[in-house]
């Protein structure tokens, strides 16, 4: 732990960034995503997430799970030929919300890239730390983690295409047009398998969202944090918002896309999304207030969020050394239920440091 640790402490990637080599590549307008290859690691880049989130249910219950992979090259030491130089860091969490404890389940691993025990792999969805691993085998995905408080065996199925987010893929987060990532979607996961808690093990099926983005560009100077959501209609759309707020809170940034049940794809600019707070949550932990009720504007579109339980914040200092609020939650039009998703809030405990 000690060593993981120092391996991701600040102090450690600047005294080693005189032995930094080759700049990150940038993020670009018009590049064209391809599979398998953009399924796999994009190493070069700085950062890079493979996250999971999705509703399941067992014989008695609705739960939410998330499953999460980071990559992160610190550009530290990459002339040092010793295979102990981290050149490539990686992090995962995994919850599990259940009305019945309450709060989240959660764990989260951290680890240099090295020797075979934690890695991300180029062409083809491959990572892992330790005993927990995200990787494709025959045309699905296939989660196994061993955590302290749970164990998820899941195998997520897609039934839709992939979806470019943003501009065929290219999705801006600021106001510079290098502030982008690589962004597309598989939404509509079907999820089949396990989860074992408290030494029960439930067979368990639902549907999930998988969001692959990879990045080189830091958030502008005064972003703060964001807001962001993904929803599987009942009707077998697909909707992704988010924003990202200035140091008062306001909207710096942001866009959508949604995907009618015909399969018509529509993005939509900062200018059409917006997060309004009907209501706001404060951790008994961190005394931290998250919006987690927000009304969605989206074009002509209006949803209310409701989550599952208010209770869903996940403290993840050990790994990527930041609080925030990851939950479930369903979509309401006019009062009708139609859809589940997942509400990430982030930079309400503090402004978030990428």
């Amino acid at each position: 732990m000690k060593r993981r640790a120092f391996l991701t402490s600040p102090v450690a990637l600047l005294a080693a960034r005189a032995l930094a080599v080759d700049e990150y590549p940038d993020v670009v307008a018009g590049h064209a995503l391809a599979f398998p290859r953009d399924y796999g690691s994009h190493p070069a880049f700085r950062n890079e997430w493979w996250y999971i989130t999705g509703w399941v249910n067992n014989a008695s219950a609705n739960l939410g799970i998330q499953v999460t992979f980071f990559r992160n090259r610190p550009r530290v030491a990459e002339d040092n030929p010793s295979r102990f130089a981290p050149r490539q860091l990686l992090f995962a969490h995994a919850a599990v919300a259940d009305t019945q404890y309450g709060r989240l389940r959660h764990d989260q691993r951290a680890a240099r890239a090295a020797f075979g025990l934690a890695d991300a792999r180029e062409g083809a969805t491959d990572v892992w730390i330790d005993g927990w691993s995200l990787a494709t085998s025959d045309s699905k995905y296939v989660a196994r983690i061993v955590s302290r408080d749970f164990a998820f065996d899941l195998r997520f199925t897609p039934t839709q295409s992939v979806l470019a987010e943003g501009d065929a893929g290219f999705s801006r987060k600021g106001p510079l047009s290098r502030q982008a990532s690589y962004y597309y979607s598989q939404p509509q996961l079907a999820v089949s398998g396990h989860i074992t808690m408290s030494a029960s093990d439930s067979e368990v099926s639902g549907v999930a969202w998988l969001d692959h983005e990879w990045s080189s560009e830091l958030l502008a100077s005064d972003a703060t944090g964001w807001d962001w959501v993904g929803i599987n209609f009942d009707d077998g759309a697909a909707l992704m918002a988010f924003r990202t707020r200035d140091r008062s809170g306001a909207a710096l940034w942001g866009g959508a896309t949604y995907r009618s049940p015909e399969g018509q794809v529509t993005t939509f600019e900062r200018g059409d999304v917006d997060f309004v707070s009907q209501r706001r949550w404060r951790s008994p932990r961190t005394q931290t207030e998250y919006p987690v009720s927000p009304m969605l504007r989206v074009g002509s579109l209006r949803l209310s969020v409701e989550p599952l339980m208010d209770d869903q914040e996940l403290d993840a200092r050990a790994g990527t050394g930041t609080i925030y609020w990851e939950g479930a939650v369903r979509a309401f039009v006019s009062g009708r239920e139609v859809g589940r998703g997942y509400l990430e809030l982030t930079g309400y405990w503090r402004a978030l440091k990428l």
